[in-house]
């Protein structure tokens, strides 16, 4: 019985020390593609800069400008549950600027950039790995880099930059359109001027909600495009790894931010 549960005891010690080392060597091809990608952005910066640019755009208009009608639709359905959920707690009974800091937290701090994040891993970064999952089965990254081209420099920096970029854009104009929301939502319910709630609203921003919210949707933009690349790029053999490697890809990408997030507001208020 003593060395069933022994041997027992090491097999679980050994799972959590494979899983702890399979999660370091994630970390470091996470980290190492990142050096890369910027590395070479510096190295080969006079070489094919204005494809490389183009390239960047077209990912900025691909995840940001394209998300743009799914975004409002989200942001107004956030800004208008949070205020009447709130609202209908405090019965806006003196309540109107606990109400607005309830708003700014949620939409700045927490919830917005988390569903900001997942709008752009649904679209953007199922695309991102199922076109690099693609590119490699076609022999394409081989045939770029017959050609001089460094694939790095081509493929991956654009695409990290590009959404990285676009994420930030769009979690600010989350916020924009889930606070004007707020305040259709308010204006239906309280005799509140648009000064009015404007003043509240600067009153309950402070500088910190304002970091706080970019900090989120930089490191979520950089998880985004660097797990959904990386998985991309683990294809090996045939199409049939390419659906498998995207689904990883939103899954890691998913939790990464989750993981994130957490964390980001722990350190905050410990």
């Amino acid at each position: 019985m003593e060395v069933a549960l022994s041997n027992r005891h090491w097999r679980g010690i050994e799972s959590i020390g494979r899983w702890v080392n399979e999660r370091l060597r994630y970390t470091l091809s996470l980290s190492t593609l990142l050096y890369l990608a910027f590395k070479e952005l510096f190295a080969e910066r006079k070489r094919g800069f204005p494809l490389v640019f183009e390239i960047t755009l077209r990912q900025i208009y691909f995840t940001g400008v394209q998300a743009l009608r799914i975004v409002s639709l989200v942001a107004l359905a956030l800004g208008t549950i949070v205020i009447v959920q709130t609202g209908s707690q405090m019965g806006f009974l003196g309540g109107v600027q606990h109400l607005l800091n309830i708003l700014v937290l949620v939409i700045l701090r927490e919830v917005g950039p988390l569903l900001t994040a997942f709008i752009v891993i649904g679209r953007s970064g199922t695309a991102i790995a199922t076109e690099l999952g693609n590119m490699i089965v076609a022999h394409e990254l081989e045939a770029i880099a017959a050609m001089g081209i460094n694939p790095v420099y081509f493929i991956v920096t654009p695409r990290i930059i590009g959404v990285t970029l676009a994420v930030i854009c769009l979690n600010i104009y989350f916020a924009i359109v889930a606070l004007l929301g707020g305040f259709v939502v308010s204006k239906l319910i309280l005799p509140l001027t648009f000064q009015a709630y404007l003043r509240e609203l600067i009153d309950s921003l402070t500088v910190t909600d304002l970091v706080f919210g970019f900090l989120k949707s930089l490191i979520f933009g950089l998880l985004i495009a660097l797990t959904c690349t990386y998985h991309g790029l683990t294809v090996r053999f045939s199409t049939i790894e390419v659906p498998q490697v995207a689904t990883r890809g939103v899954v890691s990408a998913i939790l990464s931010c989750v993981v994130f997030s957490v964390l980001l507001t722990l350190l905050f208020y410990l």
